[in-house]
């Protein structure tokens, strides 16, 4: 399968990015964020960082890029895309996934390694059984997910959340989300399940010469899907 990963201005984790596909075997470019042809990928990832300096809102300049019209066009095909951190940020900015992410509780930067659940979901991007507790490095000052109580309902309903912040034993408190997210949410999902935003960084924890192997499975998911569809 082919990867493309959309750099702009501020991006700063697409190297991860790449690094993690190409160890799980799969083929990954670069894509500049003036490009406006996608037809050459199977999927699109848009990465971490603080594209265009996060001036106005985190994703909020990103999102008039050449290449979102076309990372629209491609979501809306139902080919896969995912936003890691700042590119989950731009998928909210572009209306391809519902709420948005704030500053942080108490205002602070946070990055460590923090323990997720996987739920059950629609996502197509998870190659992780439901109620699996994986680790995962969190790395951003403005992830604190909100939305109003509609949404919230609808994403339950339809099983749109696709992990959550939990406690070691994958129990959830209410102050298990370190950012203070709604719901703990730390990655939700289009109701068609091709479009995946999360904050934490799963390319961090894919190649054990890097950190672990929890992340991989963030990615092995959407090859599995792509073969299927493909035959």
């Amino acid at each position: 399968m082919r990867f493309g990963v959309v750099v702009f201005p501020g991006s700063n984790c697409e190297q991860d990015v790449v690094h993690a596909l190409r160890y799980l075997g799969q083929e990954a470019d670069y894509v500049w964020h003036g490009d406006t042809d996608l037809s050459a990928y199977d999927a699109i990832i848009l990465p971490g960082g603080f594209s265009y300096g996060d001036y106005i809102r985190c994703g909020a300049v990103a999102r008039f890029s050449p290449v979102m019209a076309e990372v629209v066009r491609f979501a809306e095909s139902g080919r896969p895309v995912a936003g890691i951190c700042n590119g989950f940020q731009i998928l909210a900015e572009a209306h391809l996934l519902p709420g948005a992410l704030l500053r942080n509780e108490g205002l602070k930067f946070i990055c460590k390694t923090v323990p997720l659940r996987v739920e059950e979901s629609v996502c197509q991007w998870m190659d992780h059984e439901p109620g699996t507790v994986v680790r995962v490095p969190v790395n951003h000052n403005e992830g604190n997910f909100i939305c109003d109580a509609e949404t919230l309902g609808r994403l339950n309903a339809n099983g749109q959340v696709v992990v959550r912040y939990c406690e070691p034993d994958g129990s959830l408190l209410p102050g298990s989300a370190p950012n203070g997210a709604l719901d703990n949410i730390a990655g939700i999902c289009n109701e068609r399940g091709n479009v995946f935003g999360l904050m934490p960084h799963p390319e961090r924890v894919t190649d054990p010469a890097t950190g672990g192997t929890d992340g991989g499975a963030f990615f092995t998911g959407i090859v599995k899907r792509l073969e299927e569809v493909g035959g």
